[in-house]
């Protein structure tokens, strides 16, 4: 066994505990109840600070995460979405603010956001001389799972993310899109309620974005809330049902990305081709006008409408409109 796997004692019988976890595995208190609860918002944090030094990754942070949504955190590197994920993790104290995980404080209630939270870092994590069965049982055993129950709990999260062929094989002969998919069953291990997916897409090809995209839309429909941090910013608008645009460890924008859309850009243009070379142009500050448009144009004036396309004002140019490059 090499020496970079975790300092976790696997349990040689059911509900004895781990020694010692990393990241991703935790001692689980037997009992664990429902937090105080915050009125359908999974996540909250207020004024939430972390500073290295004179260094501030995460400056005066207050958002609000809604219960089974999927809110992307989007940003330039150096952002502070790394930094803001392993804060809401417990991995991380902050220097000033306060943060609430399924009600609970990662700083107060460690243990409880660690049962509640399901943690993928934008580091990998796997382990060598563990073949991908046996990976999958560490980490059943880190988080003290009756190992009766193992058997079908590795059934069922390799048929979720697509590796029950490579059940039997090598943890380090996986791709890279198999590992970030092996590392999303290990945050599934024990069935949280709360995702914090850090840079989940990072050096995924075209397809594996596609798969990975379609796997999240799955995993919110079984009512997980799901933080994801992203560069790509093209698919979080699609993906994502609210974002928040951050630079420097300052929130600069939040909302659904139409709505944010709408306000920091005066609405989206509509180019709009009619049959005899005719192109007209519209603004329409969500989809709900665009559909209004379109129907309008063909239904109501009855014009041969060739082709209808949206230009601009997406994610990517508010992105560019709000920020400033900044480095720290």
């Amino acid at each position: 066994m090499t020496d970079n796997r975790p300092a976790v004692a696997v349990p040689e019988a059911d509900g004895e505990p781990p020694v010692a976890v990393e990241a991703g595995a935790v001692e689980c208190p037997e009992d664990v109840s429902e937090g105080d609860g915050d009125g359908g918002v999974a996540v909250r944090t207020t004024g939430l600070t972390k500073r290295f030094g004179d260094l501030y990754a995460v400056r005066d942070l207050s958002l609000e995460v809604p219960t089974g949504s999927v809110f992307g955190l989007i940003g330039p590197n150096g952002a502070g979405k790394s930094t803001t994920l392993s804060i809401l993790a417990s991995v991380l104290t902050p220097t000033s603010g306060t943060a609430q995980v399924a009600g609970f404080d990662p700083v107060t209630e460690a243990r409880m956001v660690r049962r509640m939270v399901g943690y993928m870092p934008d580091v990998l994590g796997v382990y060598d001389n563990l073949s991908v069965q046996e990976y999958l049982e560490f980490f059943a055993a880190a988080y003290s799972l009756p190992r009766s129950t193992w058997k079908g709990l590795v059934d069922g999260l390799l048929e979720l993310v697509g590796l029950e062929v490579k059940r039997g094989a090598m943890v380090e002969s996986l791709s890279r899109g198999m590992k970030q998919r092996l590392a999303l069953a290990r945050a599934l291990v024990h069935d949280p309620e709360v995702l914090l997916l850090d840079e989940p897409a990072s050096g995924l090809d075209p397809r594996a974005r596609v798969e990975l995209r379609v796997l999240l839309a799955e995993l919110q429909s079984m009512g997980k809330t799901i933080v994801i941090s992203s560069h790509i910013l093209s698919e979080m608008e699609e993906m994502c049902s609210h974002i928040a645009i951050m630079e420097a460890g300052r929130l600069l924008a939040v909302g659904a990305p139409g709505e944010i859309g709408a306000r920091f850009a005066g609405g989206r243009k509509v180019v709009v081709h009619l049959a005899g070379g005719e192109i007209r142009n519209f603004t329409a500050a969500d989809e709900d006008e665009q559909r209004t448009l379109l129907r309008r144009l063909v239904v109501d004036e009855g014009l041969a409408v060739v082709e209808f396309r949206i230009e601009g004002s997406g994610l990517e140019d508010v992105f560019l409109q709000v920020t400033e490059g900044t480095l720290q």
